[in-house]
C-alpha cells in the first residue's frame, strides 16, 4: 500500500482513482499488461500462473502491483480498465 493510501485508510478517507488514458501512460510492464488481460478474462492467480508458465507467487506479485500502479483497489477495476484499454500488439 502506498503511503498516501495508508494515510487515507487510517483516516477513513477514500480518494477517487483516476484511470490512466491508455496502457502506455499506465506504466505497466508488458507482463503486467498481460496479467491485467487475464484478470479481465476472470482467471484466478493460479490460472494466470499456469497460462503464463510462471510461479503462483510471481503471478500474485503482478496482481498486487497492477492496482497500485493504476490507483485501483479491486480486481474488478483492473478488469474494467483492461477491457476499456485493449492492448495493441504488432503482428
Amino acid at each position: 500500500m502506498r503511503f498516501e493510501a495508508a494515510v487515507d485508510f487510517a483516516l477513513g478517507e477514500q480518494r477517487e482513482a483516476v484511470a490512466p488514458a491508455d496502457r502506455v501512460s499506465a506504466n505497466l510492464t508488458r507482463r503486467e499488461s498481460e496479467v491485467a488481460d487475464l484478470v479481465a478474462e476472470g482467471l484466478t492467480k493460479k490460472a494466470i500462473a499456469a497460462r503464463l508458465v510462471i510461479s503462483q507467487r510471481t503471478a500474485q506479485g503482478h496482481v498486487e502491483h497492477i492496482p497500485t500502479k493504476l490507483g485501483f483497489t479491486s480486481w474488478a477495476q483492473i478488469a474494467v480498465w483492461a477491457a476499456e484499454h485493449p492492448r495493441y500488439t504488432l503482428a
